[in-house]
């Protein structure tokens, strides 16, 4: 398998010049400057100036912190961006095609659907692990990407590392591998194979296990080559000030971070042993996530009765292979104690 990135880019964003802000033009060093180059409102208020189009500050620290360069890195207004980017830079509408392994987070359909791409499914097995030989198969020439929920949602597991490898080694076009929930897992970042893998990007979001859903903050990790198209394209000034300040603050605090996450994991295990306990729980799907898939006798029926005592879980009975299952998101020791106390009443 040879992977060239050349062939994957779209011939309209390989020919197109980026759009260079005024912020682009003139990078601070923080001296003391009159700015009169942005058409700015000069009243200070602390956002009346344009946000840093590339997060140097914010990127900086994830380097550090990933031990990867800032070459390495791009910021989205959540993943979501992140990966309508990917489609708009390498994805010619109408003609190329992705790959996606249902039961899987729904916005790469959705995505595909934005942007006219012919979305291919090969559902994962039953025990939620991909089929590497149906999803070869099911390539063509116009197959530009294969997408990746490891962790997955929603079932919680991990992708096999020995899969993905074999996924990188034999597909000529992009593996993205979205790893919104790694922080919760068992098992190292996939960031630690991209000078392996030129074809591997890596997904990651703030609005997990950093606390920061509200912010709107993805990651994007990839060959240099790939974060340069990506910059290419995306919008000037696409993570605002707010965000960025607040990601800063956050990421600087590693001790609430990793506390949080322990008591994430701690709450994890004592309600998946309580869940064992309730009779019409029928299975407990394994978990590297905060968050567990259960199937239950009446997913439907259950939800609507937990829903009823103030509760709110996720009802994923719809989706590929998981029919009469419910997703319980890990909360506080205390709404894990309602929501245990809720199944017992019922």
């Amino acid at each position: 398998m040879k992977f060239d990135l050349n062939t994957l880019i779209r011939a309209n964003v390989k020919a197109m010049k980026a759009y260079s802000s005024a912020r682009d033009e003139y990078v601070s060093d923080g001296s003391e400057m009159v700015f009169l180059d942005a058409n700015e409102n000069p009243f200070e208020n602390g956002v009346n100036r344009y946000p840093d189009p590339q997060q140097r500050s914010v990127k900086e620290v994830i380097a550090t912190q990933k031990q990867i360069a800032t070459s390495h890195i791009l910021l989205g207004n959540g993943s979501d961006e992140v990966l309508d980017l990917l489609f708009r830079a390498f994805c010619q509408p109408k003609e190329d095609n992705i790959i996606t392994l249902p039961p899987t987070y729904g916005m790469y359909t959705v995505l595909a659907n934005l942007n006219e791409i012919e979305e291919r499914k090969v559902q994962l097995q039953a025990d939620f692990q991909p089929d590497v030989d149906a999803i070869l198969k099911a390539v063509d020439s116009n197959t530009k990407m294969v997408f990746i929920c490891s962790p997955n949602n929603p079932t919680a597991n991990l992708i096999a590392v020995d899969k993905i490898k074999q996924l990188l080694q034999n597909f000529a076009g992009l593996v993205v591998i979205d790893e919104a929930y790694i922080d919760f897992a068992n098992q190292s970042s996939w960031i630690e194979e991209l000078s392996n893998y030129s074809n591997l990007i890596v997904t990651q979001t703030l609005s997990k296990a950093y606390g920061l859903a509200g912010i709107r903050l993805g990651l994007c990790f990839a060959a240099a080559e790939v974060i340069t198209v990506l910059n290419k394209i995306k919008p000037p000034y696409n993570v605002n000030e707010l965000t960025q300040k607040a990601a800063l603050e956050r990421l600087l605090d590693k001790a609430s971070i990793s506390n949080e996450i322990e008591a994430i994991l701690s709450e994890r295990e004592l309600v998946i042993e309580a869940l064992k306990e309730i009779y019409f729980v029928e299975k407990i799907y394994p978990t590297e996530a905060n968050f567990v898939l259960v199937k239950v006798d009446d997913a439907t029926k259950r939800y609507n009765e937990l829903l009823s005592k103030g509760i709110v879980v996720r009802n994923r009975t719809t989706q590929a292979l998981c029919k009469n299952t419910l997703r319980f998101t890990i909360g506080t020791a205390e709404e894990n104690k309602l929501l245990i106390a809720g199944l017992k009443s019922l």
